[in-house]
């Protein structure tokens, strides 16, 4: 039987590079943007309207439907009443609630991904049961690190590896990048958090005193939600 492929892209700079249609893009921007939209709908969020531009988000500031979140450069930006720490959504006041959200990388990563077939939300939070929604498809799949402003990061590429390790066997790797991806996760699984505490974006949110924040997004598995597009929104699947 042939199986369906799995690839890497590591910043969506490069996204361009790669054929996404009739393809699973799985987006991850693990500090922190999917973190925090796997909690929140793991906690009860109705929606998630990911947003790539500022301007865009504000419209929504106004409208009593919504809840509004927006960072930038890891800090939330003034005028908006949540930030970006998956903290934040766990609150009673997320349940039924939809949300729009714009962060510097992740939503500008799932922005480019939408002429994929289906469009997929992962983060460590959430490894497992995104395998195996995967598994359960037929189809190949690509891995869209968001990266640090179109630059390659640490923690996104580790991710790929996790879920590249999850599907070798159903998935065959499509090229060189998810057996980079996949040997370096091999390589520091047994220590995650003392690697990524050493990733530039982990020192970035560490100046912000967000410690917590990235202790809590490396937890595996922790939710069993995936996120998914349907059309311009994120819900559970």
């Amino acid at each position: 039987m042939k199986l369906n492929s799995i690839d890497v892209c590591l910043s969506p700079k490069l996204i361009d590079l790669y054929d996404l249609e009739g393809k699973i893009v799985v987006v991850v921007d693990i500090l922190r943007a999917t973190s925090v939209m796997t909690t929140a709908l793991a906690h009860g969020a109705k929606a998630i309207i990911p947003v790539e531009q500022l301007e865009e988000a504000k419209k929504y500031l106004n409208k009593e439907a919504y809840l509004c979140a927006a960072e930038r450069g890891g800090e939330q930006v003034e005028g908006f009443p949540l930030d970006n720490s998956p903290f934040s959504y766990m609150d009673e006041c997320i349940q039924g609630s939809s949300i729009v959200i714009t962060t510097t990388n992740g939503t500008v990563a799932i922005e480019k991904s939408r002429a994929a077939d289906e469009v997929l939300v992962g983060s460590f939070l959430n490894l497992s049961s995104v395998a195996d929604y995967i598994q359960q498809q037929q189809k190949d799949v690509i891995i869209h690190c968001a990266g640090w402003k179109g630059k390659t990061n640490m923690e996104d590429t580790l991710y790929a590896g996790a879920l590249v390790e999850k599907l070798k066997h159903s998935h065959h790797l499509g090229c060189d990048t998810p057996h980079v991806t996949l040997k370096y996760w091999e390589s520091i699984k047994d220590n995650l958090t003392e690697t990524v505490e050493n990733s530039s974006h982990a020192k970035r949110l560490n100046r912000l005193n967000i410690k917590e924040d990235i202790a809590f997004c490396l937890r595996i598995d922790e939710y069993q939600v995936v996120p998914k597009m349907e059309g311009k929104t994120l819900v559970a699947v």
